[in-house]
């Protein structure tokens, strides 16, 4: 757009004319025309409008904004003109083609942002944000350290028993044992000995048969807890393969009379009676249950003590007989109150075994139910990780079983952190048999086996 001496001089020019005017002695030919030129005009402006024609359209642009009180900004920023006018494009007279005139506010804005961007670019780079993925990384890496801190205390409470420098335990004997797969889960013989097991007596009976389900589709604990006096038909002892004339323990006490095979013929009995497939067996002693509780938890396992009615009245405590405190074949016996409690091992032991309440075995059978949810449940006490994981490496070592290293690392902490999830069902229920004889004569259950299988089918531990 080309420009005259005549019109209004714009706010661009002003400053213009004020800065050359300020430097008019360093002025070059060039400058020195572009001074001329914008004081004429401001002549031009400043002599009463009467003397000329208003100028036409084309000669310049109509400013109407005025001055405002931020002309001191303006002018402080005016040397930067110099570095615009030096670069901009000039008309066919030889003189610049000014920009168009900004407001104030705009002009000002303009240059707080510069001075942010300066601002900014000298800013130190901001610390690295604890972000979702970092946080991650570390919670996995703790996990981990713990696991192989878990890991390496199992092994040393393991080692304590089997390298033989602990005079007063012996490791374990691993029986015989032909495992199958389950359908759903892994199921696990659970066999409670009244002899201890590293003495390899033949003598042993157990009261205690557990099966656990875990691994499961339904992420439950299911346990299956049958009454030892339940007859069954037992391969190669029952007159024939049709008869029910054994009692269910008998299974184990002719297995271990048979080179240690108790845990065996216990599978193969329930697979033969209740077609339960049986992956792993767990073999536990009396003091072995004792030694672990009172290791695993120093200050006892919380427990309601219940009984049934004792010749048909109900009672506030009951005498119970404390086995391991046996002298010269005498068995003394202990006091156990109803109630809320913390129970030692011993004591926790001789209340899972008690029976002499009206409920019999039936009672015993629901209380070694409520010591193993009990014991599972509270083991989840985050203190435990490391000195619990000691324990059961040393429990592992005396522990007649054949559950692998690796099954226990994968699934031994969820079994034992999963006890608030636990399905129950006992073998037969209360009331639901005939009191019958085995082929000794000695008093025991007769069961209807289909309606039982049905059941545990339903329940998922086929």
């Amino acid at each position: 757009m080309s420009r005259n001496n005549k019109g209004k001089v714009s706010r661009h020019e002003q400053l213009r004319y004020e800065y050359l005017l300020r430097n008019i002695a360093y002025l070059s030919p060039r400058e020195q025309a572009e001074f001329d030129y914008l004081k004429k005009k401001v002549e031009i402006q400043e002599t009463p409008s009467y003397y000329y024609d208003e100028p036409g359209d084309n000669y310049y642009q109509d400013y109407e904004q005025s001055y405002d009180n931020n002309y001191e900004d303006d002018y402080q920023d005016a040397d930067q003109w110099d570095d615009y006018y030096a670069n901009s494009h000039y008309t066919d007279q030889g003189l610049p083609v000014y920009p168009e005139q900004q407001s104030t506010r705009s002009q000002r804005k303009s240059h707080q942002g510069k001075r942010k961007d300066s601002v900014s670019a000298t800013k130190p780079k901001k610390r690295r944000r604890w972000t979702v993925k970092r946080t991650l990384k570390a919670v996995c890496l703790l996990l981990l350290v713990i696991f192989a801190g878990m890991i390496v205390m199992f092994i040393k409470g393991m080692n304590d028993i089997s390298s033989g420098k602990n005079k007063n335990y012996k490791p374990a004997v691993v029986e015989k044992f032909n495992g199958k797969n389950t359908k759903d889960g892994t199921n696990i013989l659970v066999l409670g000995s009244d002899q201890r097991i590293t003495q390899g007596s033949s003598e042993a009976r157990t009261d205690t048969i557990m099966v656990l389900n875990v691994g499961n589709k339904d992420k439950k604990i299911k346990m299956v807890s049958f009454m030892r006096d339940t007859l069954v038909n037992i391969k190669g002892v029952s007159a024939d393969n049709y008869s029910y004339d054994n009692k269910l323990n008998s299974a184990f006490n002719i297995g271990e009379q048979d080179n240690n095979q108790g845990a065996e013929l216990m599978r193969q009995t329930l697979k033969r009676n209740f077609d339960i497939d049986i992956k792993y067996y767990v073999m536990v002693d009396f003091q072995t249950f004792a030694e672990a509780i009172d290791t695993l938890f120093p200050n006892g396992v919380e427990i309601n003590a219940k009984f049934a009615t004792v010749g048909g009245e109900a009672v506030d405590s009951v005498e119970v007989p404390d086995d391991l405190n046996m002298k010269d074949g005498v068995v003394p016996n202990q006091t156990i109150s109803v109630g809320k409690q913390k129970m030692d091992g011993r004591t926790l032991l001789n209340y899972a075994r008690f029976r002499k309440d009206d409920e019999g075995d039936f009672g015993r059978t629901k209380r070694q139910q409520q010591v193993m949810s009990a014991i599972m449940s509270q083991i989840k006490d985050p203190t435990k990780l490391f000195t619990g994981s000691a324990a059961l490496g040393k429990i592992y070592a005396l522990t007649s079983t054949n559950i692998s290293y690796g099954f226990l690392l994968s699934h031994g902490l969820s079994v034992l952190t999963n006890g608030k999830k636990v399905e129950q069902v006992t073998v037969p229920d209360n009331g639901d048999w005939i009191d019958d004889y085995d082929i000794y004569g000695g008093q025991a259950l007769s069961i209807d086996f289909d309606k039982y299988k049905k059941k545990l089918v339903h329940l998922g531990v086929r």
